[in-house]
């Protein structure tokens, strides 16, 4: 059964694993107030890898590997577990939490046309509350979706409410495996709120990184291999004229765009260029930067006065340095500056996600998404 602390306090835990696939993060926090006066207070943070197997798994879901309904459905048991697993863990030596906000593992997403949405995000809520004994809330972005929406981003709100400063405009970008913005205008202001995806975040590099090493490495540690080399300009320019950064917001993207396929088609592009490795990673993190700047210059009513990073490409001091020199004097942070962690942003979105669905409170912004209305987001399972 649900309950609430006095004063609407609530401890919840939220979860998510991103494009990336890496691994669950969790953040088990203390959440209070409503809107204006939303206060948020990160108790714990930790992100619990897949076992290899799984992630394996899961990835080849990803890029499109078929399986059966039966198959599909040990899937979503087997990220449940693991999920609730982390829901556990995250516990340890605090308090229980009154309640669950899983976004779950992303596996397909297709933005509306002519037809609906369409996102899947597999580790059923049901069996996440079945196994920690604590109601979940899951399947936000269905909401959306169902009101003509993208049902991504679904962070933009929260940003909205713990990162919108007195004086400056704000963009708030997260580089996980895709990267997405809010753009959060100074209060009082006249400018509309906006976010979207802005393209590739990690994911390429990642990708790229996994390549180049036959495997044995993952990810492109704090930018150091793409450091090492040059970045070829002109292939940025040339893959920045492609539809995706073109398109006008509202949009979304994900690994069914830029995923294998695509960096199959990067590597053919640069052949002719006769690069390195390293030159290719430089190009690749060039391309991510480039595009977020890209994106801001198209479609914002006005550049912000700074700008707020978050995710795994937090992390990444080259990327950052390419970032930054993309935005001239622009002053590029992270949210750990302002006081909000960087690594569990999204993690405390989803509890936050969770705690307005809990209180009835909708969840989306319109103008950012394109649902036709506000909704409320999150299906609710009960402990049994």
């Amino acid at each position: 059964m649900f309950y609430s602390l006095p004063h609407s306090s609530m401890r919840i835990i939220g979860l998510i694993s991103g494009t990336s696939v890496d691994g669950i993060d969790a953040a088990l926090v203390d959440i209070s107030g409503f809107d204006s006066d939303l206060q948020v207070n990160l108790i714990a943070g930790e992100t619990y890898p897949y076992p290899p197997e799984l992630q394996a798994r899961i990835l080849q879901v990803c890029g499109g590997a078929a399986l059966s309904i039966a198959e599909l459905a040990d899937l979503d048991d087997a990220i449940a577990a693991q999920f609730a697993q982390a829901a556990r863990q995250i516990q340890t030596h605090h308090s229980p939490a009154n309640l669950i906000g899983s976004h779950g593992q992303t596996v397909f997403h297709r933005p509306p046309s002519e037809q609906l949405g369409y996102t899947m995000q597999l580790g059923r809520g049901a069996a996440i509350a079945l196994h920690t004994g604590i109601s979940t809330i899951s399947n936000f972005r269905v909401a959306d979706i169902e009101a003509w929406g993208h049902g991504a981003p679904l962070v933009p709100p929260v940003d909205v409410a713990l990162l919108t400063h007195d004086k400056y405009d704000r963009c708030v970008q997260n580089i996980g495996g895709i990267g997405n913005l809010a753009f959060l205008p100074a209060r009082g202001s006249d400018l509309p709120r906006s976010g979207w995806d802005t393209g590739p975040g990690n994911m390429l590099i990642d990708l790229a990184v996994h390549h180049f090493s036959n495997g044995e490495q993952t990810y492109d540690r704090d930018g150091a291999w793409a450091a090492s080399g040059t970045p070829c300009t002109e292939l940025v320019d040339r893959w920045l004229t492609q539809e995706y950064y073109q398109l006008s917001p509202p949009k979304s993207t994900g690994r069914e765009h830029f995923g294998q396929d695509y960096l199959h088609q990067c590597l053919a592009d640069a052949e002719s260029y006769n690069l390195s490795p390293a030159d290719i990673l430089a190009t690749l993190t060039e391309l991510t930067a480039a595009s977020i700047a890209h994106s801001y210059r198209s479609f914002l009513p006005k550049l912000p006065d700074q700008v707020l990073v978050c995710g795994g490409g937090s992390r990444n001091s080259y990327l950052k340095t390419r970032l930054q020199a993309q935005l001239d004097d622009i002053p590029v942070l992270t949210t750990d500056d302002v006081g909000l962690s960087a690594d569990f942003k999204e993690a405390i979105a989803f509890a936050v996600l969770a705690y307005w669905r809990y209180h009835e409170i909708p969840g989306n912004l319109p103008e950012v998404t394109g649902a036709r209305q506000f909704v409320l987001l999150g299906e609710i399972h009960q402990v049994p």
